[in-house]
Formats: C-alpha cells, structure tokens, sequence
C-alpha cells in the first residue's frame, strides 16, 4: 500500500502533460502510486500515459472508452486508489520538488488528518509565477499546529472552493461515500461535502502545486479568480452550476449533522452565481444571460436561509461570510472579512454587494441599471476626491479630539510595526507576552488590511488611519511600536509610550545621521526628535545599543536593558520545530540552508544586487539551498525565478524569525539581522563590497573588518569558497561568533519580553540576566 495516490485526468493537455507526469515520478518521496486517467483524449494523452506506465511501475494506466468529464475520470482512479492519501491533479499541473516530503512530514505532524490543505502558485504562459492571493490564510503560526475540525475555523470556506490543494485521507472518502458529480462547475459539490464532513483538518503553509495559466486567463494576480474567488468562472458551461448546488444542498439536507452549514454554503452560492455572471455574462447569448438571472433568482429562492450566522454547538456564535476568518489554526492568524471579488484582502466592497443582491433578485433590466447607477458613482467618487477626503480627514480629526476628552482605559495596549507591517518583531513579542503575563489587557495591532490575516485571532485589528485607530491611540495606556508613532499624535497624561527599535544599531541613526542628505529628508531628524520626546521606556540589546540611543536620541526617556523580545524565540525553539520549519519551507533534511538577507542602501534608487544567486547557487552544488530574502523596502522579490530546485524566495514570508530558525547559515551585510542571528550561534558571513560607498553615505558606528561575527567576503568567488571550504563554520569563524556574541547578546535567554513587562506593567526593577561583557565604543 503506497503512502500517496497521486490521480492525473488527462484531456487535451499532451503538451503539458510530461511536465505534469514527470513532476510527481520526480519527487524525492518515492512511495506513491500514480493513476493517470486517459477521458479518451483526441490528442496523445493516451500514449503519453502508456510510455510512462512502461517506464515506471508505480504508473497506473486508465483509459475510459469514451469523454466523461474531470469528475467522472477522478472517480475511476478513486475507484482503483490504493494510497493512505489521495491527491488531485489536472494534467496540466505540476508537483513543485519536494513537496510530497513535506506532506509526509505534516502529516505526521497532525496525527493523520483527513484533510490536508496546502499551498499553489500560478505559472503564466510567460514563465512568471504569481503566487496565490490567498496563501497566507494557511499560514500555521509559529509553534507547531494541531489539526482542527471544520467549526473551529469556519473561515476555511472562504478559501477558492477547488479539489487540487488538498491531500485526502483515502479512509475518509470512503467512509463519507464522496465521489466527483458529473457536469461543470463540479468543485463546490467536491469540495463543501469534503470540508464540512472531515473531522480533523490540517495547514500546510508551503506551495506544492503549480497550477498552469494560459494566455487568455490573464497576467496579474486578481486573475487567477476572474471576478471572485470560484474556479472556472470565465467561461466554461454556466448553467451547470445550479445542478451542483442542489446537490450540495441535498447532501446537507440528508445529514443533520451538517444543517447548521447552510447558511455558509448558501452565500457562498449566491457570490458563485455572481463571479459567474459577470465572468460569462458578456459572452452569453442575449436570451442566455436573461435566462441565468432567472435561474439564480428561482435557485436563491428555493435554498434560502434565515439571515444571521451560525450557531456553535455551545450557544456561541460561528461567524458567518460576513466576518468568516481565514483557515490557519496558528497563534498568528486571524482574517478580513470573506472575499467575494478579486479584491480579496479587502473584502467585498459596497458594489459586488449590490450585483449579488441584483443576482439574487434576477433581473437583467434591474441589474444593468443599478450596475451603471454604481458607475456613475464611483465617477462621481473621483471626481470629488479632494472634497471627500478634505470631510473626511475633518470628520477622523474631530473624532480624535473627541475620544481625548474620555479617560485613559489601563487594560489597554495598542501595538504597531513600522506603522502597520505584519504582526511580528519585537513589539509582536511583547504583545504576546502581554497576553501572557497581563490577561487583563486587551490588545490591538495597528495593521493594513493585506497584513491582517497575521494578527492573532484573540488581538484586535485596526486599519491605520480609520476611526479604530485614532480611538486606539487616544484611549489606550501602553502605546509599543518600533518605528515612530503618527505625528499627529498627542501622548496624554497617564500613557506610556514603549520604542521598542528594530534592533542592535550598526548603520548610524538619529542624529548621528543629520549631516547624511542621501539618508534623511529635510525637517526628518528634527521629527524624529519630537517623536522620542514622547517615549517613556527605550528596549536595548547590549550595551552598545544603549550608548547609541542616548546619544542618537537626547531625550527624557528610560532605557531597559533587558534584550531584544523578539529573540526570545531563538531559545525556546527545540529541534521538532526547526524540523517543521525547513519542511514546511522545503528544505530537505541533509541541505545546509543559507539566508541571504542584504540590507537597504540608502544611496541607490534601485534595488542592490551585489550577487547573483541562481549563479551562486548552481556553483555552490545540490548540497545547499539559497533561501533570498529582500529588504521590504524594495517592495519587489530578489529573483525572477521563484522556488526553483533549491533557490526558495522568501520575501513575503511573514516571519523572519521563522527563516532563521529554518537556515542554517546567514549571509549578509550591514543588517541588524546579524546580531540576533548570532544569538542563534550559527555561523554568519558578512559580504560588503561596497563598504566605501555605504560609509560615506550611511556610515557605521563600528568597522565590521576588525570586529566581524563570521567570515567576510568581498566577491562572488570568496562567498563561493568560503562555504564550498566549510570555513563559514570552521575554528576562526567560531572564535569570531563568540566574542561578537558575548559583546551584542548578553541578555538572550528566552525572558526578555517577560522582563520588559514585569518592569513597564507591574513596575518590577532589577531583572536583568546580569551585568553584559564588554562594549565596543560607538
């Protein structure tokens, strides 16, 4: 018995179909089966089929005597699966490298789930891959995660309701009886019966599929879901979509168990039937699209719900598409409200509410009329811009000035990171260790929408700017960000402001940089300034960063010299963790994986690339993995090719504690990141060879040639030699670590968000892991 069915329908795809083939026989998992349906293709499926079940005897060969459909062709290789888990492929998919290793091994994890969801990106015709719009939801967090059932997360409905991001337990479906309908459209009559029967799910936040896009589907992210987040809604046959949901709806009706879901699946429907009709509506005959909007009004009819969400078994309330979270089960997740267009992490917006109300009433005439009445609007919107948004600032400033005159609320704290960046960094350690050591607090995190999905789900999230936000920062006693607060803000009697920093300072700043114009604007640092007349408690690593910021920022504030909270992790984490780490990332087990990580320059416009890593990697050999990670100033991925054999980018990882958990060697320059990473006590090597260019513009407080934490590299062949010789971990690198170490991470040992909170909330003194070693003068 295989551990893996891997089942491949095959319909006019012979060109793509190799790749597809080859991508599942190539895995470095070998114990699978692969049963490759041939739905009496016109073109060579077949025979493409049969010359690699000859070469390969883990292929299984079907071949039907006549065209089925993807659904009737899944169940005959359901029929014949022998695997403990199933997976779903189109013939014009790929397995990307590794990714069955990484679902044994989150299987494992899990106990055996009945579901395991994970991640797909897009390949366009041009090569380009466009990542999923809504893989973060599958995001785990950053301990490992349990499986959970489907009314722990309702949110998973939100996610594009397809069968080929998931691994089936083959006992499930056999037990739940689940097998493909017939006809279009059939993925929600796979999917919802398969999500709202399993009982126990799983997320694997990794890309494992890659899913092929041809020329007419688009170039950009919002088209991998033309009009919403339904497969299929660009073309296709419409009208078998009603057939699909009566079937749904017929299985809820036959299970009792599963009645409390209706009101879920029902609008999830009603927004189907709405990506539909715009997606197909222009290419339907005129008595056609006629035609759909009265079978959408008589099917909304006829499976109509009460309004209202759902109840919990308990007598809570289960959110219902409204306010549905997202699917991960982690500390780090909690999710905007359901997509229902493309623009998906803002959730539904005031006009594709209308067009699936206009849907559900089903009229054309009604629904083109209201349709142009929201054109016109939103002209209208445009062109009196300046005047909405001069009422509108007007209408937050009076607010703010209102919520000043109420009382300072003590079991408040609001949290940012640099200003609304994902949840993370030392003011997302000290948040959880809020709700740790002071439960009595309740927390915000200041958040643009696109990041919200990183905030924990007991955290409250807060748009910057909106009404929430200016209430969090008038009402709220402890105020914790690394970056400044809005300059707009009035600190209040009986705040406390916490500047947490973003780390160890290498690169000068505050004043130490007023005379560099190619790194401050005119009128900056005298912001700056005022900024940190408002701090009360200043966080330090060492001190060295003490003697930093009293001098970069004179002002009246307290230095803790307690560690950098966001560090904590690197002393807690055991080796089952850093295993799921590289797993989930796809790394294999044997690899010695580097981070590159290079900082932001200053004195350029565009991005610096002082290496080329496909180049550095494919000299480097199969033994390493290159994992890129851009400064998110760039705004952009370091490599064009993304998740190629052993070049990952991770840029838009949320966590870069989680990457150096995962890593096993840092690459870098001038980046704080090297203090913490050293912390690690894992070897670092420092690569700057524009180090002229960067003193004369930026400046350094001390010379990292006499005082490295690793060896130090000038050209791409010494960054070549250096790890292909192994001295990057050798004796002379180690000596060098530790006497960086001693100097720079004299507090890490797990405690410093605790001792940051005992100290600013319960006003304990004394609790520092001791006096630190020796200072390198700034």
């Amino acid at each position: 018995m295989p551990r893996f069915s891997v089942i491949v329908p095959a319909y006019k795809v012979q060109a793509h179909l190799h790749a597809c083939l080859r991508s599942v026989l190539e895995q470095s998992y070998p114990d699978l089966e692969l049963l490759a349906v041939d739905d009496c293709s016109p073109d060579s499926c077949g025979a493409i089929i049969d010359e690699f079940a000859a070469r390969d005897a883990r292929v299984v060969p079907l071949h039907l005597p006549r065209t089925s459909g993807s659904g009737p062709a899944r169940n005959a290789g359901l029929a014949r699966a022998c695997g403990d888990y199933v997976l779903l492929l189109d013939g014009d998919d790929s397995l990307t490298p590794g990714a069955l290793d990484a679902l044994a091994v989150r299987l494992k994890e899990t106990e055996e789930p009945d579901l395991l969801l994970y991640g797909h990106a897009y390949v366009l015709w041009t090569g380009e891959e466009v990542p999923d719009p809504f893989a973060d939801r599958l995001a785990a967090g950053d301990g490992p995660v349990p499986s959970f059932r489907p009314e722990d997360r309702p949110g998973l409905l939100a996610l594009p309701p397809v069968v080929w991001n998931k691994a089936y337990r083959r006992d499930f479906l056999e037990r739940e009886l689940l097998l493909f309908p017939p006809g279009g459209h059939g993925d929600p009559a796979w999917t919802y019966p398969v999500l709202l029967t399993a009982k126990s799910i799983a997320p694997l936040d990794r890309v494992c599929v890659h899913r092929r896009r041809g020329r007419h589907h688009g170039t950009g992210a919002g088209a991998s879901y033309p009009g919403a987040v339904f497969p299929g809604t660009g073309g296709g046959r419409p009208f078998d979509v009603f057939a699909q949901y009566d079937r749904v709806f017929a299985r809820l009706a036959d299970r009792p168990d599963l009645a409390r879901w209706r009101p879920v699946v029902f609008h999830r429907m009603v927004d189907h039937l709405t990506a539909l009709f715009e997606g197909c509506g222009r290419q339907l005959p005129r008595g056609a699209r006629a035609e759909f909007l009265r079978r959408a009004r008589a099917h909304c009819r006829r499976h109509r719900v009460r309004r209202g969400g759902l109840r919990r078994p308990n007598g809570g309330s289960l959110p219902g598409p409204a306010n549905a979270g997202p699917v991960s089960a982690g500390p780090a997740s909690a999710g905007p409200a359901l997509p229902g267009t493309a623009r998906a992490e803002a959730g539904p917006g005031a006009g594709h509410r209308m067009r699936r109300l206009l849907v559900r009433l089903g009229s054309r005439r009604t629904y083109r009329l209201l349709s142009l009445a929201v054109l016109q609007a939103r002209r209208a919107r445009r062109a009196a811009g300046p005047v909405g948004r001069g009422l509108g600032a007007a209408a937050l400033r009076l607010h703010y000035r209102t919520q000043r005159l109420l009382p300072v609320r003590a079991d408040r704290a609001v949290f940012a990171s640099h200003g609304g960046q994902p949840y993370g960094c030392n003011p997302g350690a000290l948040e959880a260790a809020f709700r740790e050591l002071a439960p009595r607090i309740r927390t915000t995190w200041i958040t643009r929408p696109e990041h919200r999905h990183t905030v924990p789900p007991c955290t409250r999230g807060v748009r910057p700017g909106s009404f929430a936000y200016w209430t969090a920062l008038a009402r709220s006693r402890y105020l914790v960000g690394n970056a400044p607060f809005d300059a707009r803000l009035r600190k209040r009697p009986g705040q406390i402001v916490v500047q947490t920093q973003a780390g160890t300072p290498l690169k000068r700043v505050g004043l130490d940089v007023r005379d560099r114009p190619a790194v401050v604007r005119e009128g900056e640092v005298e912001r700056l300034l005022r900024d940190a007349d408002r701090w009360d408690y200043v966080l330090s690593g060492n001190r060295h960063s003490t003697l930093v910021w009293e001098r970069a920022f004179p002002a009246a504030f307290t230095i803790l010299e307690y560690g950098l909270p966001r560090t904590d992790r690197f002393h807690r984490a055991g080796a089952e963790e850093t295993a799921r780490l590289r797993a989930s990332l796809g790394i294999p087990p044997h690899a010695v994986a580097v981070l590159y990580a290079p900082t932001f320059r200053d004195y350029r416009r565009t991005p610096y690339r002082p290496l080329d890593p496909e180049r550095v990697l494919r000299r480097l050999g199969p033994g390493f993995v290159l994992l890129t990670r851009a400064h998110p100033a760039y705004g952009e991925p370091m490599v064009r090719v993304r998740d190629a054999p052993g070049l990952l980018d991770v840029s838009g990882h949320p966590s870069v504690e989680s990457l150096c958990l995962a890593s096993d060697a840092l690459l870098t320059d001038y980046s704080s990141l090297m203090f913490d990473y050293t912390g690690l006590d894992r070897p670092v090597v420092i690569h700057a060879e524009d180090r002229e260019a960067y003193e004369a513009a930026r400046g350094t407080y001390f010379d990292l040639r006499t005082f490295p934490p690793g060896e130090v590299t000038h050209s791409e062949d010494e960054v070549v030699d250096v790890f292909l010789s192994g001295r990057y971990g050798g004796m002379r690198a180690a000596r060098r670590r530790a006497a960086f170490r001693e100097r720079f991470c004299p507090y890490d040992d797990g405690r410093a968000a605790e001792r940051v909170v005992r100290h600013v909330v319960f006003g304990e003194r004394g609790l520092a892991a001791g006096r630190p070693p020796g200072v390198v003068e700034p």
